[in-house]
């Protein structure tokens, strides 16, 4: 179907259910052990009676319903229904705290709220009478609602039956309601993850969201037999641009986990065509392959490194696009049949045509290690504001420093202080309640990005860091600290990195140890500790996390190498608001925080006393006394 401003979200939804109906699996869930498949019957049968439900309810059009849950077919039927009942949809994390939820659900003007469980529900009742607007809280796991009897609290089987006999009362209601909106009109309202400020609430039309996923799918197109796993936030625009803009144009089948800690496994029963995730899903992946390596057997050890070189070798000769010699393709074929299929396999990749990863950089690490497997890896930039994605690499022509090129009907442009532009059917309709914001970000036509970069020989776009991230070394020149974070993280025993060296005398770093791969690399040194944070200060640790500083100090310049650095007491954590949601770090808030450590990897000491207390999400709260080490690489 035609893409055009008339159409809707829920007018191509219908459409696509009617076409497939019975004879197709829309989506599926992994429910105690078996997976359940869902048709598009079913999907549009389920996805009327709580539109119709919402709307015996007293919806009307524009209402505000908000979401909270993990990944179910349950949530994206209440989101389609939502928006076919004429309603916009708003998905907050799942792991959202109090204060989050709070802020959201009263700044967005939220009537409804679907909540997974008895977690969620306990989370939208703290916060009922703070949100004057909203009036009900539907919830769909019965597990801990027995005793849960309040007046605003519905069962989303009762709604359900509303809408059920609210169909019968009002035979065709649902078609009309569908056929009734315009591509123009808000779908739906994204909370940005806010590294700087609160969160600003995004307005996506419906023709935003489906000319992005057309354009996309006219760059990698998948097929109606293509699986996909959902394992992400809905409450994140990389989900929603392949579940739903790409997924209802395309008729894909949608595969639920049965827990979000069981996605890595489910990924890999399913094997995916196409896949979606940010840098740290693949991160973790590397990680899990390297701490594999270490654990293997010495011959088993020698065939990966055998491998990985000849995979590394074949890969290069494709950034560069170069012809590979017969010889070189045979032995990329052996390394494939004999490890590298087995990795793939093991890590849910083997069918994968389209890998994506975007919302965050990614090291070139990281970005080689794939393309050595054999995984069609692709770095995308975009943003919430633009529905998704504006640039993204085509086959044959990937290049790991660069984001690719602009999608079909996307203009970029540089600013000449660097700053990234775009223009597209694309881009927002403005920020919810926030004009000057609005007027800040959309210069006639042209989205803003706050990011820094350039357009290369090729038309490839480079993406240097957001604006305000950009550092200045000591010798004048302009540095990204992402780019040596992401290099820091490429080792199985670094989790998480902060760079620090902007307009000083040299380069610093804060890092987080993995405690899982170090625990396991202490226990086999016969290393005793008791926490985290007496793992991350043994002397050992420090010389282990030096090595790979060191590493990844090759090649850098003088001024932008790593001359200092200190293992913290814990990891950086959401809840403590040092990371997003989406996991990416909060600058000024971790300077604020840590400023004794900033301050004192500045000065000629060799400890920094800490004198701290942590508060869990729980409500538990540990206070921690100790001496943090200092480490002058002196480089």
């Amino acid at each position: 179907m035609e893409i055009t401003k008339e159409l809707t979200i829920p007018r191509l939804f219908l459409d696509q259910a009617t076409k497939f109906g019975t004879d197709k699996v829309a989506m599926r869930e992994k429910e105690y052990g078996v997976w359940r498949p869902i048709t598009w019957r079913d999907y549009l049968d389920n996805v009327k009676h709580i539109a119709l439900g919402l709307i015996r309810l007293g919806l009307q059009k524009g209402d505000k319903v908000s979401l909270i849950g993990d990944n179910r077919p349950e949530g994206l039927w209440a989101e389609m229904a939502a928006m076919c009942a004429g309603g916009i949809g708003v998905w907050l994390f799942q792991d959202s705290l109090m204060e989050e939820v709070r802020y959201i659900i009263d700044h967005s003007d939220t009537r409804f709220l679907f909540a997974e469980g008895q977690e969620e529900v306990d989370k939208g009742m703290s916060i009922f009478e703070d949100c004057p607007k909203l009036e009900k809280i539907i919830w769909d796991d019965p597990k801990g609602m027995r005793n849960y009897h309040e007046d605003y609290l519905i069962s989303l089987e009762d709604l359900m039956n509303l809408g059920k006999q609210h169909e019968q009362e009002n035979p065709g209601l649902f078609e009309e309601l569908v056929k009734s909106g315009s591509g123009d009109e808000v779908a739906l309202l994204f909370y940005t993850s806010g590294t700087t400020s609160a969160p600003k609430g995004v307005l996506l039309s419906h023709y935003n969201m489906l000319s992005m996923g057309r354009n996309l799918m006219a760059v990698d197109p998948c097929e109606p037999t293509d699986d996909y796993v959902s394992f992400l936030p809905f409450a994140w625009i990389g989900e929603q641009m392949m579940s739903v803009s790409c997924g209802i144009q395309i008729g894909y089948t949608i595969n639920f986990p049965e827990e979000p800690d069981t996605a890595q496994e489910n990924i890999r029963e399913i094997g995916p065509h196409v896949m979606f995730a940010p840098p740290r899903m693949y991160e973790q992946m590397t990680r899990t392959v390297q701490v594999k390596y270490l654990d293997a057997s010495w011959i088993k050890r020698k065939c990966f490194e055998l491998a990985s070189k000849i995979g590394y070798y074949v890969a290069d000769l494709r950034f560069k696009k170069k012809l590979i010699p017969w010889y070189w393709k045979m032995l990329d074929w052996i390394a494939y049949a004999a490890v590298q299929m087995k990795l793939k396999d093991h890590l849910g990749l083997s069918k994968v045509r389209h890998a994506y990863t975007g919302g965050a950089a990614m090291g070139p690490d990281h970005f080689k290690f794939f393309h050595a497997m054999g995984v069609n890896l692709k770095q995308i930039y975009g943003q919430t504001e633009v529905s998704g994605i504006s640039v993204v690499h085509r086959d044959g022509d990937i290049k790991f420093d660069t984001v690719g090129l602009p999608i079909p009907e996307t203009e970029i442009k540089i600013k000449e202080d660097g700053e990234i532009l775009a223009k597209s059917p694309s881009v927002f309709l403005g920020y919810y309640k926030n004009d000057k914001a609005t007027e800040e970000t959309l210069i006639d036509g042209w989205l803003a990005s706050g990011d820094k970069g350039f357009i290369d020989d090729d038309g490839h776009l480079v993406v240097f860091d957001r604006s305000k991230d950009v550092m200045t070394l000591n010798n004048g020149k302009p540095f990204s600290p992402q780019y040596l974070e992401t290099r820091l993280k490429f080792s199985p025993y670094i989790k998480d990195s902060w760079v620090i060296g902007h307009e000083r005398e040299y380069v610093t770093a804060v890092l987080c140890i993995d405690y899982s791969v170090v625990g396991k690399w202490a226990d086999e040194n016969k290393l005793t500790y008791t926490s985290y944070t007496e793992l991350s200060q043994k002397p050992e640790i420090y010389e282990l996390v030096e090595k790979q500083i060191r590493q990844a100090n090759k090649d850098l310049p003088d001024a932008a190498k790593i001359r200092k650095f200190v293992n913290l007491y814990k990891e950086f954590d959401p809840d403590d608001d040092e990371l997003t949601r989406t996991r990416k770090l909060r600058r000024a808030f971790v300077e604020n925080r840590y400023k004794d450590i900033l301050d004192a990897l500045y000065l000629d000491k060799s400890t920094v006393h800490i004198d701290t207390t942590i508060n869990y999400e729980d409500g538990r709260k540990s206070h921690i006394k100790t001496d943090i080490k200092i480490t002058d690489l002196g480089e």
